[in-house]
């Protein structure tokens, strides 16, 4: 009967341990990092100027008064009107990326800068 307790204790640490390690390497995965950015005439406003590479969620906000958007990475907001708010989702690997706003003379006239993913 000892020998059965036993056997019965050990399955039981055993099945407790494994369900542990899928359960925390579950809860491991990366998730976006959000950058809030405002833009304006004529310059952004971004909440970091970094974060870890992987996915990063830019959420721009017009804040000024004609339109403007937000491109990095090769994606681009749709053209935001004063006072909307647009998500950009983009998966950065290591290194600096450049932003700008692609309105034609908004870049030249500051709306651009470059963010880093880390």
């Amino acid at each position: 009967m000892k020998r059965i307790t036993s056997l019965v204790a050990v399955l039981t640490v055993a099945a407790v341990s494994v369900f542990t390690v899928v359960a925390y390497a579950g809860s491991n995965h990366a998730t976006a990092t959000t950058i809030k950015v405002g833009a304006k005439e004529f310059s952004f406003t971004l909440s970091k100027k970094s974060a870890p590479h992987g996915k990063v969620t830019f959420k721009v906000t017009n804040k000024g008064h004609i339109s403007h958007d937000f491109k990095i990475n090769g994606k681009k907001t749709p053209m935001l009107k004063p006072g909307k708010t647009a998500s950009l989702t983009v998966t950065l690997k290591k290194g600096s990326f450049k932003y700008i706003c692609t309105v034609p003379g908004h870049a030249a006239a500051g709306m651009k800068g470059t963010f880093k993913a880390t």
